[in-house]
């Protein structure tokens, strides 16, 4: 059986934003994947999807995807947060492998019970945690791997946007059955990234405040780690942040590495560019490349340009179709998932209790 010849029928829940931006084009530029159905109950993003899938099926409810589960071979959860849980749950137990969008659950222990779930039917259960694909977190990859930073001592990981007014929606709620607010947002991607490259964590201590009139939900997070291997992590997630620092600043004993500008990929998927379209995709310009140096600052010229690699989130969706094919591991596991969720919890515990917490 090849991927050319059989492609793998994808479900997809949800078409806001991270089905209609992220998944269903990633999902269609994959080898071996087949869009086939989108579930939203609204007539104009099923209009949309139409236009830009044309053989996709679309169909209002999540039950009417379960009652084909014979005739899909995965399911891909985008919808909003309060429903990856149960979406997932129904789906493992309707036989579906299944793909969740982060953060995949409320709590550590719902994500370890999915976790539990899965492995006892023999499912594949895997997150979708792009921003390990972005172009920066791959260079820094590299430079560690490679030695170039020397020890690393201080990982500083900024994900800081300037929205002074509330956009408002399930994202931005203040009930606590939405999940919403930037510490499960943009901060499930810092921890995950923080914990991939630097390993477990002992300490947690965050700041978590809500500073936009009209805000129901935390909008300018800091989480301080502590790994076991002595790192030291700071984490940004903020909507408030008039001036932006830089994505990564990381200091080791030999030198540090110091980067500005988001990963092009996101910006390029919401613009209608697609992956496999141009051999430039997830190339940024040379004036946002980083520098690697010592002793000096790289606003002053301090240092040397790093190169930085293409990103490539269609690499996720690759890997997802090898390992339902048994050709790969899961490229993110709900375990690796459910560590991040200790970290977030305790951060939430942490700016609450204005208390530092000891995992």
């Amino acid at each position: 059986m090849t991927a050319a010849a059989t492609p793998l029928r994808v479900g997809l829940v949800g078409y806001g934003l991270a089905g209609s931006v992220f998944h269903a084009p990633l999902i269609a530029a994959t080898e071996g994947l087949a869009l086939d159905t989108v579930v939203t109950s609204n007539p104009e993003r099923q209009a949309q999807a139409k236009a830009e899938f044309p053989d996709v099926r679309t169909v209002a409810t999540p039950d009417e995807l379960f009652d084909r589960a014979a005739e899909l071979d995965l399911v891909v959860i985008a919808s909003p947060n309060r429903t990856h849980v149960p979406l997932a749950t129904t789906a493992l137990k309707a036989g579906l492998p299944v793909v969740v969008d982060k953060p995949v659950a409320g709590t550590a222990a719902e994500a370890r019970d999915l976790a539990a779930l899965a492995e006892e039917r023999g499912l594949l259960l895997s997150v979708f945690q792009n921003r390990r694909w972005d172009n920066d977190f791959l260079t820094l990859r590299k430079l560690l791997a490679d030695g170039e930073l020397g020890d690393p001592w201080r990982f500083e990981s900024r994900f800081e946007r300037w929205r002074p007014q509330p956009k408002g929606g399930w994202r931005e709620s203040g009930d606590p059955a939405e999940i919403g607010g930037l510490l499960y947002d943009l901060g499930s991607h810092v921890v995950d990234q923080a914990l991939v490259l630097f390993g477990p964590v002992t300490e947690v201590y965050a700041e978590s405040v809500i500073r936009r009139t009209g805000a129901e939900t935390d909008d300018d997070t800091f989480i301080a780690l502590t790994h076991a291997n002595g790192v030291r992590s700071h984490l940004y997630a903020s909507a408030t942040a008039a001036q932006l620092g830089p994505r990564f600043r990381v200091l080791g004993s030999k030198a540090g590495y110091v980067k500005y500008g988001l990963d092009p990929q996101e910006d390029a998927l919401r613009k209608g560019e697609r992956p496999g379209a141009a051999d430039t995709w997830g190339h940024e310009p040379e004036s946002l490349h980083g520098r690697i140096g010592a002793g000096e600052s790289p606003v002053t010229g301090g240092g040397r340009t790093v190169r930085t690699l293409p990103g490539d989130y269609p690499a996720y969706y690759a890997a997802v179709a090898q390992a339902l094919r048994g050709e790969g591991p899961n490229p993110v596991t709900a375990l690796e998932a459910a560590a991040a969720l200790d970290v977030l919890e305790a951060a939430r515990r942490s700016a609450r209790d204005k208390v530092t917490v000891t995992l």
